[in-house]
């Protein structure tokens, strides 16, 4: 039987992943990256191509030890939860060759370190809406702004989906549509009148056909490429959009796009919506990623306690 090595193994994993399970290519770029490191630090005291076989436990061992101490340019350890990203990698690696009957290490050795769970950034609604009055709505860029923060906020949509939407994508009369989020899995996401009234407002004023739904009013105006890619707003934008009213409203906190994410998903939570329609709205494939948020519904339920429970005499 001819040989197999570890590094056409992980191509042929990289490429399963890809095709075969529809992850995205930045998930596809960062599993390579793990690998990749797994195999040089496993195979820095071989002098043969490294086998399948030959991964054991005590090859594990020495590439979390060696994880453990990794530092980067500036002397910066990886944290828990990369090193944790590293090990799901390798474990789902190891699943694959498993699947394939081609004998290696057991995937269920392989343990995940234990993560603090993170700590969840959002704004209340009048923070919000503190940052939406430091907005000029009597220009373009103005009703543009407006309408993307109020869209982050009404549809808890991820930025990349933001970016990713055309005119003809969002349908402002049942104010709903569906995006393809992450895995290439469709979602709904359902805005309220506030949010499509105000993208209505922004396309309005635009005097272009670009499919776009939200452009740069500063780059390539004069290009004649009708795709109008080189227009669209890239995630980057929108964060220095969010930075910007952010410090203008004198919000001190750490405000991203991803806050408002949070910030949507939380409202529902403290407004009484259950973990399940919210991981729904959310596109989570998992409820505990979902439950992240589950430590500010407590805190909120706190409050209702002290509210509403009568002290005893």
């Amino acid at each position: 039987m001819k040989d197999v090595y570890v590094i056409d193994l992980i191509q042929d994993f990289l490429e399963h992943i890809e095709i075969e399970k529809g992850r995205s290519l930045n998930t596809v770029r960062n599993y390579e990256l793990y690998l990749n490191r797994f195999y040089e630090i496993c195979s820095e005291d071989l002098d043969h191509e490294l086998k399948p076989g030959e991964i054991d436990e005590e090859m594990l061992r020495k590439f979390r030890l060696k994880l453990n101490r990794l530092e980067d340019e500036k002397h910066n350890r990886l944290t828990p939860q990369t090193q944790a990203y590293y090990l799901i990698a390798l474990r789902g690696f190891l699943k694959y060759l498993a699947r394939r009957e081609i004998k290696s290490l057991d995937p269920s050795l392989v343990d995940l370190p234990r993560t603090h769970r993170p700590q969840v950034t959002f704004l209340h609604y009048d923070e919000v809406q503190a940052m939406l009055d430091e907005i000029d709505l009597n220009t373009e860029t103005g009703l543009r702004d407006r309408a993307i923060i109020e869209l982050l906020f009404s549809g808890g949509l991820r930025v990349s989906e933001l970016c990713n939407l055309n005119r003809d994508d969002i349908n402002l009369e049942r104010k709903e549509f569906v995006v393809r989020g992450k895995g290439s899995k469709d979602r709904p996401i359902f805005i309220d009148d506030s949010a499509a009234s105000r993208v209505k407002d922004y396309l309005a004023v635009r005097h272009d056909s670009l499919p776009a739904l939200f452009l740069n009013n500063s780059r390539n105006q004069g290009t004649t490429d009708t795709k109008g890619d080189y227009r669209r707003l890239t995630p980057r934008s929108i964060e220095r959009i969010i930075e910007k009213y952010t410090k203008a409203a004198g919000i001190t906190k750490h405000v991203t796009p991803h806050t408002l994410r949070h910030s949507f998903a939380t409202d529902l939570l403290m407004n009484g919506a259950d973990l399940r329609s919210v991981q729904s709205l959310l596109g989570h494939s998992n409820i505990s990623t979902t439950q992240i948020y589950t430590h500010i519904t407590d805190t909120h339920l706190k409050d209702v306690h002290k509210k509403y429970h009568s002290e005893t005499n």
